[in-house]
């Protein structure tokens, strides 16, 4: 939000923490509806001629393709029944929606009783981008914080001042250690995460540095190197043993994620630092 008003600075405000779920999906509609009428779902879900009727898309039953894909009923259209939306119902659409919006480009102009354009031409990946924003400016709003990723994935936002570091590629060139980083990640956030899910993302990063522990070998004194791994074999996160501690919560889960994901980071680089001072020349 670029612009605070006085209510929320002076912290009067009845929603300085974010709005309830009604809201947000009447903002979410609003939006949709405005994205339809501007032609965004026109080639995946279809339009309305008034000379033709309904246009089918490339979903030619909207409906059916949604129940198979979510396995709900009671979802479409929107406009029956966003107003009886879950918070699982609504991040469920959003996704949906995601996978079938496109941005229109080009077509013909159907003057007759204002009909309006029959798009033709579309460009999927700028439809998406467009809609990632527009989403994105309604969940901010929401008092559970939540955004959905440039993939198309309604995750849990980063605490404050970690953004960038979900945001950072992961300075590797070896494909394993970056899919199970970003695995990882997904995993951590994914909207419904149990704790047991987010302990093993946890989990899944302390693996990937002991995937790199020949490395850090070499870079790292041996009391440091034990220290990396101290609070993943301590917290039954990786072994289990009748001495580990395993009445945490889910704060304490959180700052393990957050340390070992910032930590796999740092010696990914500094391995490659090392591996640059030790090329040949």
């Amino acid at each position: 939000m670029s612009h605070t008003y006085y209510s929320q600075r002076a912290g009067t405000n009845p929603n300085l923490n974010g709005l309830p779920l009604d809201a947000v999906v009447g903002l979410f509609f609003r939006v949709y509806v405005q994205m339809r009428n501007e032609g965004y779902f026109d080639e995946q879900l279809g339009s309305h001629c008034v000379d033709l009727g309904e246009m089918a898309g490339v979903v030619k039953d909207v409906s059916l393709d949604i129940f198979l894909a979510i396995r709900k009923s009671d979802i479409w259209p929107i406009e029956e029944f966003a107003h009886q939306y879950s918070e699982d119902d609504l991040f469920d659409i959003i996704e949906y929606l995601f996978h079938h919006v496109s941005k229109p480009i080009d077509g013909t102009l159907h003057n007759y009783a204002d009909c309006g354009m029959h798009w033709e031409t579309f460009n999927r990946a700028a439809g998406q981008a467009y809609y990632v924003l527009r989403i994105n400016d309604v969940l901010q709003h929401y008092v559970r914080k939540f955004e959905i990723s440039d993939t198309g994935f309604v995750l849990l936002k980063a605490e404050q001042g970690m953004d960038k570091l979900f945001a950072a590629d992961v300075p590797s060139e070896s494909s394993i250690v970056t899919s199970r980083v970003e695995s990882a990640i997904v995993s951590y956030r994914r909207h419904g995460a149990s704790l047991d899910d987010r302990r093993k993302a946890v989990r899944e990063l302390a693996d990937v540095l002991e995937l790199l522990r020949p490395k850090i070998k070499a870079i790292l004194t041996r009391a440091d190197e034990a220290d990396l791994f101290n609070v993943a074999n301590n917290f039954g996160i990786r072994h289990q043993n009748d001495l580990q501690k395993t009445d945490f919560d889910g704060a304490w889960l959180s700052w393990m994620f957050y340390f070992y994901l910032a930590t796999v980071h740092v010696v990914l680089r500094r391995i490659g630092r090392s591996d640059g001072d030790n090329a040949p020349t």
